[in-house]
């Protein structure tokens, strides 16, 4: 008896360790932090790098031509290295996790907000299917038009059996991914766009780009996307 006692001992903890050598990298604990925490210690940690640094942001160097919610990635190494963080959040993708983080209006007001890189992921395998149609018909498989210059992704055309679409991280709801006429692939907002124009009170007048009130009021920044703007209170795209 007192044999099988041990011998279940034995076989219970190396079922504990094993568990925890395989469970997914993104399913930790240190990446299921909530990312409210996370954000406000990178804030912190992004104001006192400022204070220190005359005003300067810990960004690193992109193209002058990257989309502006895509272009301000903080660089976790220039925090590290004069200790106002003692380790990358594990929500981050630097860490394993599945958030990217930015910086909006880093000249004026810097502020921390996270991509969700399961839209860059969507983005990606959707893109794969669009090059291989080009590569065989030149060019991109357009659906119908949206707008001037602006289409959905005709899915027969690209072997999906509907048309594309992301979770969004604002409102879970299913957001189309579209093209333009180059064939770049972007995400539609509109839906969400809707929504938070009722939710928070603004000054957007037409003409504006409006996408700043998803950024402003969420932790989240839009990426990929295209420019909106209001007609008759609701969200158009914004031709320029």
């Amino acid at each position: 008896m007192k044999r099988t006692y041990t011998g279940s001992l034995i076989m219970f903890f190396c079922m504990i360790f094993l568990s925890g050598c395989l469970y997914p990298e993104s399913e930790k604990a240190e990446n299921q932090t909530p990312y409210e925490d996370q954000l406000d210690l990178v804030q912190t940690a992004v104001d006192k790098y400022r204070e220190e640094t005359n005003g300067l942001v810990p960004i690193r160097t992109k193209e002058n031509d990257t989309p502006i919610f895509e272009k301000y990635l903080i660089d976790f190494s220039l925090l590290k290295e004069r200790n106002f963080i003692s380790e990358i959040p594990g929500n981050a993708f630097e860490n394993g996790g599945m958030y990217q983080y930015v910086l909006i209006t880093p000249e004026e007001d810097p502020r921390v907000r996270l991509i969700d890189l399961r839209l860059t992921e969507a983005i990606r395998s959707v893109n794969i299917r669009v090059d291989a149609y080009r590569d065989e018909h030149i060019f991109p498989p357009f659906g119908e038009v949206i707008q001037d210059g602006i289409y959905t992704v005709d899915h027969e055309k690209i072997g999906l059996e509907s048309p594309p679409t992301v979770n969004s991280p604002y409102s879970n709801e299913h957001l189309p991914i579209i093209m333009d006429a180059e064939g770049k692939l972007y995400i539609d907002y509109r839906i969400d766009l809707n929504q938070v124009l009722q939710e928070y009170s603004h000054d957007y007048a037409e003409g504006d780009d409006i996408r700043y009130i998803l950024a402003e009021n969420t932790p989240f920044v839009p990426a990929y996307s295209l420019a909106y703007t209001m007609e008759n209170n609701e969200p158009v795209f914004l031709n320029k």
